[in-house]
């Protein structure tokens, strides 16, 4: 069988499995949400042995650190996974719901019902949680997924795999709910954004190269965000306290993120207060900053910051550093360099605090919050399943409801068109 049989023959399970989960019951995919939450519990040392063999091929093949920090599978990443399981099934199920329901003059009642997408394809790097995430959300969205992971996580991948197929067959659904591709072949993933008759959305999760080639490649819908270069903007309203532990937060606490802050911006009338304090945290962190000329004169021993700097996602222990004028000239930077993923403002007033959220033009818009919150698992979506900067649709995290679409139902009683 060739590679594009093969893709063929995946595509066309996938989609015999979306019709019995499209009429499956809330209870039985919750049972097979908890189901795999059990095997990956009682599966630990395998998935800790596999993932160690995807570790170490790593490090021979000179990954850095930040790919190896998001390729590990510790106890508490299984942990996340587990609960990401659990509260998944505890949500409510969308599917079936009917919104809207009014009579018109006619008579006719017209309201819309909440169905699921279908088929959806995966493809992402590095991180084996993915899996899990992904399969649940699409679970519990009664859409069958197809799941290409990297070549770097396939032995952890297909440990996972193992777990989900597992809690699948327990509760008598379908194996092909959740298929995880198992070649490592690069050209699996042209095929399977090639399969329109097949596949009903493609969410790649990864590095800006992968997305823009999904995107420019596919013949499936995509759910995409190219990068994350999110800002925090301390105003000069804001509290000091907050603004040293929100804007440390945002970019220690994980640098291989999305979420992960790049740009502090600092209000004029407070940097000279505020920025000291700050980098003496960041430097003993061991983060590199990087300046504008006013933070230089206020930091003398860093480095410039470049226009290219403004516009990269370092996802790195790197932070680039403007001291800006007032709140609309931190909006004008961020409106111009944000990848629309997430930006937050630290202020102790209220009206800025509007004025940011209304005039930032971003997925996720915040106010005295770390922006590593914006995380499906922390929104209470359950887990998420990508993020979306698009405007239609879904934006922001992808949980459960941005998995589903609507379509409209009619209630009559004979009634015929006059």
């Amino acid at each position: 069988m060739t590679l594009q049989e093969e893709m063929l023959h995946i595509g066309k399970q996938a989609r015999e499995a979306s019709r019995v989960l499209a009429s499956s019951k809330t209870n039985q995919k919750n049972n097979a949400l908890e189901e795999i939450a059990n095997q990956l519990d009682q599966q630990r040392n395998q998935l800790t042995s596999a993932n160690n063999q995807d570790l170490e091929a790593g490090k021979n093949k000179g990954l850095d650190s930040a790919l190896l920090d998001r390729l590990a599978l510790n106890e508490a990443r299984i942990n996340g996974m587990i609960e990401g399981l659990q509260q998944i099934a505890s949500l409510p199920d969308p599917i079936g719901e009917i919104n809207d329901l009014n009579y018109q003059p006619s008579g006719i009642r017209v309201g819309k019902m909440r169905v699921p997408l279908g088929v959806v394809g995966i493809i992402y790097e590095s991180r084996p949680n993915v899996t899990a995430d992904a399969a649940a959300l699409c679970l519990k969205s009664s859409n069958a997924t197809i799941l290409r992971g990297g070549s770097e996580a396939i032995n952890s991948n297909q440990a996972i795999a193992k777990c989900i197929e597992t809690g699948l067959t327990k509760v008598g659904l379908p194996s092909e709910t959740v298929q995880v591709i198992k070649t490592t072949d690069r050209a699996a993933v042209g095929e399977l954004i090639r399969m329109p008759e097949y596949v009903d959305v493609i969410i790649p999760r990864g590095g800006k190269g992968l997305i823009a080639r999904i995107s420019n490649e596919a013949k499936v819908p995509v759910i995409k965000h190219l990068d994350g270069i999110c800002h925090t903007f301390i105003d000069n309203k804001a509290d000091f306290d907050k603004a040293i532990a929100v804007a440390f937060n945002a970019k220690t606490q994980r640098y291989g993120t999305c979420n992960t802050m790049e740009t502090l911006l600092i209000a004029k009338d407070i940097a000279p207060t505020i920025l000291p304090t700050l980098a003496a945290k960041y430097t003993d962190a061991g983060v590199e900053l990087r300046g504008c000329v006013d933070t230089q004169n206020i930091l003398t021993n860093i480095k410039p910051a470049t226009e290219e700097d403004w516009q990269t996602e370092y996802l790195a222990a790197i932070l680039s550093i403007k001291v800006v004028a007032d709140l609309d000239a931190a909006i004008q930077h961020i409106n111009k360099y944000s990848s629309k993923h997430t930006d937050v403002i630290i202020t102790e007033d209220w009206s800025k605090a509007m004025q940011f959220l209304t005039e930032v033009d971003s997925s996720s818009v915040m106010v005295n919050a770390s922006s590593r919150f914006a995380d499906g698992f922390e929104y209470g979506l359950g887990a998420e399943i990508g993020i979306s900067t698009d405007k239609f649709h879904a934006r922001g995290p992808v949980g459960l409801e941005g998995l589903t679409s609507q379509k409209f139902v009619v209630l009559g009683d004979g009634h015929i068109r006059q």
